[in-house]
């Protein structure tokens, strides 16, 4: 098989985030991404009922320049100002037009 590396980029955040920072990754380059619901427990705390509102899970394969695009986008617009994580991974994928 020909597996292609690939960067894995996570960011986890409120909900109400969720149509700006994907307009905004859409703007960098992003084609393509997968959301869900995210629970757990951090520095923050945890939020243990719906007022608090609800956290959520953006992933998306890109190549690394696009990445070091991203984070530097989330740097710019994002950290300094809320309550946000993010993280990339190498990832190697088939089909490799799927993510370009």
């Amino acid at each position: 098989m020909n597996f292609v590396d690939f960067k894995k980029v996570t960011i986890v955040c409120d909900d109400a985030l969720e149509f700006h920072l994907i307009d905004d990754l859409k703007k960098c380059g992003v084609k393509g991404y997968t959301i869900e619901e995210a629970k757990g427990f951090s520095s923050h705390g945890f939020r243990d009922n719906e007022l608090d509102g609800r956290n959520i899970k953006i992933e998306t394969i890109v190549d690394s320049a696009l990445s070091e695009k991203i984070f530097k986008m989330l740097e710019e617009k994002y950290f300094q100002k809320l309550v946000i994580i993010a993280y990339v991974s190498d990832v190697k994928v088939l089909r490799k037009h799927k993510f370009q």
